[in-house]
């Protein structure tokens, strides 16, 4: 939300400019909005000294779903919704994400990721809103094997509750690890089941696989006709990416595979890797996930994203220097402007007049990691670290 407020000048910062240079001059923010960029030499107003440290866009996270740890912090202990979402409105603003995208996982599967929960939170988060000063937005992941949910879906997104659409496919994997007798505890113990109820949960709902594709079709044309941006999550093949495109879902989140990164590519989509994958060096998924930063440097990927970890977005980018993979400023355009403009939000996500004063103040002296001096959303200081 936007909050009205007096105007203020930025004052003296390295400006990043949306031809990716740095330029030192000052701002002034006007009624949450970027009034004008130049010199004001002299000025009554309100003033943030910005002097040594760079002005960024804010950053913009299209799936985070580090909340779910404020909510179950361990298995089965949950905590208040209101205190949760709160506590991650704090992060995301300490973490310099001005847009956050929470991923609320809606699954055939009981407990955190259930129907009851996912219903809980989204009321919660549409009731509180207001209140957060992160901009929040709704990102629904959608297991696409929870077939009896596609028609209240379809009303969330007639009544434009959804801002962001997910297509997620996680029972490959765990049909993968009940038929080789791998470790179920990473889903069961979040559901309330016990391994052998979750299984044979798995199986009744497997069993409607020609279900599955008509389902999503159907999805896809409402989410189009409502212009609300489609992903589809760890695409496997290039078959799959393929199908996705076709009917207007034109991002890849996190592919499995080379030949599905590729196709991705090749159909000119956005890519969305997870920023974590860059600070760690490769995927949580170990041998099986692909790293991040060797498709990066070889051009396949223009989005990060926080997935698990918040403070990992505004950290990629510098990391991303360091290694020499590209600069500063293209880096930092994977999280703000490419991914303002993949979630069709093109009043953010750029240090341009008329645009939202969504801004970051970082410490341009540090060696490694970005230090974060204040978090500026719709003009408002909703995080500091010092005095400025």
């Amino acid at each position: 939300m936007l909050h009205k407020r007096d105007s203020v000048i930025i004052k003296a910062g390295s400006v990043l400019m949306p031809d990716g240079a740095f330029v030192e001059t000052d701002l002034k923010i006007s009624n949450g909005f970027i009034d004008t960029i130049g010199n004001f030499s002299a000025s009554k107003l309100k003033t943030i000294n910005a002097s040594g440290l760079m002005v960024l866009p804010g950053a913009i996270d299209l799936h985070g779903d580090a909340f779910e740890r404020q909510i179950m912090p361990r298995p089965g202990v949950s905590f208040p919704l209101d205190m949760a979402l709160f506590e991650t409105d704090r992060q995301l603003l300490s973490n310099g994400i001005t847009t956050a995208f929470h991923g609320i996982t809606y699954s055939w599967e009981p407990g955190l990721r259930g129907r009851k929960t996912a219903i809980e939170l989204i009321e919660c988060l549409e009731r509180l809103r207001r209140n957060f000063l992160c901009s929040t937005k709704f990102h629904l992941r959608f297991e696409t094997y929870n077939l009896e949910a596609v028609e209240e879906i379809e009303s969330w997104l007639d009544t434009k509750r959804i801002d962001f659409l997910a297509f997620n496919d996680h029972m490959p994997s765990i049909l993968r690890k009940i038929k080789t007798g791998q470790s179920l505890a990473r889903f069961v113990e979040r559901t309330g089941l016990n391994e052998k109820q979750f299984i044979a949960l798995a199986n009744k709902f497997k069993d409607r696989k020609g279900e599955v594709k008509p389902a999503i079709e159907r999805l896809s044309r409402l989410a189009l006709n409502s212009g609300v941006p489609m992903a589809s999550h760890d695409d496997e093949t290039s078959e799959t990416r393929n199908f996705f495109d076709k009917i207007g879902c034109k991002i890849a989140e996190f592919p499995l595979s080379e030949e599905a990164i590729n196709e991705a590519a090749t159909l000119k989509n956005n890519i969305i890797l997870g920023a974590p994958n860059i600070i760690r060096g490769g995927s949580h998924m170990g041998a099986s996930g692909l790293s991040a930063t060797d498709n990066i440097r070889k051009g396949l990927g223009n989005i990060l994203c926080s997935d698990y970890y918040y403070p990992s977005l505004i950290n990629a980018p510098a990391v991303l220097e360091k290694k020499e993979i590209m600069g500063f400023p293209t880096a930092w355009n994977m999280i703000s402007k490419n991914a303002a403009h993949a979630a069709n939000l093109f009043d953010r996500g750029e240090i341009v007049e008329g645009k939202r004063a969504d801004l970051v103040l970082l410490d341009s002296i540090s060696p490694e990691y970005s230090k974060l001096v204040a978090t500026l959303v719709a003009g408002n200081v909703a995080y500091q670290s010092r005095y400025i």
